[in-house]
């Protein structure tokens, strides 16, 4: 047996792992608490596949789901505390030779709310900065046409 390949990305209430392999059959993969294991065949030679994951942090294994696809196996692992960070998906911080990060779904989501703040502020001084003085002036607008329907014209009497 061998482990399977994997890549995984850390995202607000979820990690995910998605072990890459083609054609895999006979999938198992049973979530606990603290640790994932995952077994697969796959291939033409039917090669065996297993990885056993010790989390950094908790997870609900009730919640936390897998997909099989041609290609891979996705695992949604479901954060027993969300908005926690993962720095990295094992409990120890040795490097695993079978596992990196997938750079393609990575996201920074811890600084998403300064992210968009910041970019808000950035766009109301771009706003303000721009100032009254550049923009046409359209308080003397009405005075060019006369209004048929100004507030100081008398309503006839219908009497």
């Amino acid at each position: 047996m061998q482990p399977a390949t994997a890549k995984w990305y850390d995202r607000r209430d979820s990690v995910f792992i998605e072990f890459c392999l083609e054609d895999s059959k006979d999938v198992q993969v049973n979530f606990n608490k603290s640790k994932l294991d995952f077994s697969c065949v796959s291939g033409t030679d039917d090669i065996k596949h297993q990885n056993t994951v010790e989390l950094f942090g908790e997870i609900d294994p009730k919640e936390s789901k897998h997909r099989r696809t041609d290609r891979s196996v996705l695992c949604c692992l479901r954060k027993a505390e969300p908005g926690k960070s993962w720095p990295r998906l094992t409990k120890d911080k040795t490097k695993c030779n079978w596992l990196s990060v997938d750079f393609n779904n990575w996201k920074d989501w811890e600084d998403d709310s300064d992210e968009d703040l910041s970019s808000f502020d950035k766009f109301s001084e771009m706003m303000n900065s721009m100032g009254g003085d550049d923009l046409p002036d359209l308080d003397g607008a009405d005075d060019v046409h006369d209004s048929a329907d100004s507030d100081d014209e008398k309503m006839p009497d219908l009497e």
